[in-house]
């Protein structure tokens, strides 16, 4: 962010706060915040060292200061201080991921909150601009102090910076989407602008082209079950039933998730309840092969529900070695972004396959990437903390899989899988 863009939010928040003393207070108040906020990044900026995101006091003054208008907003509507604080403390925990600051959150915003609400009735005060001045400060003062104690209690980072403005990460699969949706229709969209022969529900193909490029220290393909071998390799050959399995805390967050974010994106729109797995599951794999070549390098599995063809997952497959093992990268592709999960296989007894993004070495993992449409330069951020771990595996002579996902160690999804070979094949 530029210190321009910083003094406008920080204008935004003066004059929130101090707008209900007048036009020249507001005035003051817009200046002081713009030339506070501007100037602290500006210094955040200089200080920051390659490989390094912005410095944490700068970001929560930021966050602060973001959360200002929107209090003074509520406030200027009659909502008073308490729901404003609580408000405020819950958006912050949510978007700080881990469990236990989700639920620190809104105790920390009703606290505020219920601070300024009374400091409000003590004084008395009705007026529509000190309501509005009363919400500003009682939002910025629970995402502040939100952010700070849980700087405090929680010292382990959840993200951090792995690269800015380079041209290649090999376990970042740096395909974005061209518009704000994704959708099913993402590989033919994307053909249009990588050019190449695009083939929709491609038949009989896989999800990879071999296991053996996965080969490594901890998994040798020869002692895969066929079965499990031919799930990967000629993935179209089957369809899917989905079980999910959500751990209760966490259905009210994903559901303001999937509402306001999964399905206007047309990504990751994962199924919530038995209703949702009724409608069934469509699962195929478009594919583009370069001019001049016969090689799929674009393997984009999508699932979608059966009745209607909303997307569940846009996922781009692809392998790559590094030392001495294999990998696979799934990327699932955002509005000039992409989030990919780099997955360490390992084998499983019985003649299984794991995928798993918890491994001591340095590919595996969670990483959020920006694009620049112009360059093509990748700006990578590590997502610690979320973790998966998928098990493809056969079971009283069906394939099966459980792919599991865990948040800090909390587990949260199991999403269980059972896959039936297509008549015919």
């Amino acid at each position: 962010m530029s210190a321009a863009m910083a003094g406008a939010i920080g204008g935004l928040a003066g004059a929130a706060l101090t707008g209900h003393r007048g036009r020249r207070a507001a005035l003051t108040g817009a200046a002081a915040g713009a030339i506070g906020l501007g100037v602290a990044e500006a210094v955040a900026r200089s200080r920051q060292r390659p490989g390094e995101i912005p410095a944490l006091w700068q970001r929560i003054a930021m966050s602060g200061a973001m959360s200002a208008p929107l209090g003074w907003t509520a406030g200027r509507l009659g909502a008073g201080p308490l729901p404003v604080g609580t408000a405020a403390g819950m958006i912050a925990g949510a978007l700080g991921v881990r469990p236990q600051k989700v639920a620190l959150g809104p105790v920390v915003g009703a606290a505020v909150g219920g601070a300024y609400a009374g400091r409000r009735r003590n004084t008395g005060t009705r007026r529509t601009g000190a309501a509005a001045a009363s919400g500003a400060a009682a939002a910025v003062t629970a995402v502040v102090a939100f952010r700070v104690l849980s700087a405090l209690l929680f010292r382990d980072a959840q993200v951090s910076l792995v690269a800015e403005r380079v041209k290649d990460l090999p376990f970042v699969v740096p395909l974005e989407a061209q518009s704000r949706y994704v959708g099913t229709s993402y590989v033919r969209e994307l053909a249009k602008v990588m050019g190449g022969a695009y083939t929709p529900d491609t038949p009989d193909v896989g999800i990879v082209a071999s296991l053996d490029e996965l080969a490594g220290p901890d998994f040798d393909p020869a002692g895969v079950d066929p079965r499990v071998r031919e799930f990967y390799e000629h993935t179209s050959r089957f369809t899917l039933d989905i079980v999910p399995e959500w751990r209760l805390w966490v259905r009210p967050g994903y559901l303001l998730y999937r509402t306001f974010l999964a399905r206007p994106l047309g990504q990751a729109n994962v199924p919530m309840n038995q209703r949702d797995v009724q409608r069934g599951m469509r699962s195929r794999i478009d594919t583009i092969i370069p001019d001049q070549s016969d090689v799929v390098t674009v393997r984009g599995w999508i699932r979608s529900f059966a009745d209607t063809d909303e997307p569940i997952y846009v996922g781009i497959y692809t392998t790559y070695r590094h030392g001495d093992r294999g990998y696979v990268s799934v990327g699932f592709p955002l509005p000039q972004a992409s989030f990919t999960a780099t997955l360490v296989p390992q084998a499983r007894p019985g003649g299984g396959l794991v995928l798993t993004s918890q491994s001591d070495l340095d590919q595996p993992g969670h990483y959020l990437t920006y694009i620049d449409a112009d360059t093509r330069e990748l700006t990578t951020l590590a997502v610690h903390g979320f973790a998966e771990r998928l098990d493809v595996y056969v079971q009283d002579g069906e394939l099966r899989a459980e792919h599991a996902f865990s948040v800090f160690s909390i587990p949260f999804l199991v999403l269980r899988y059972r896959m039936i070979r297509k008549p015919g094949h």
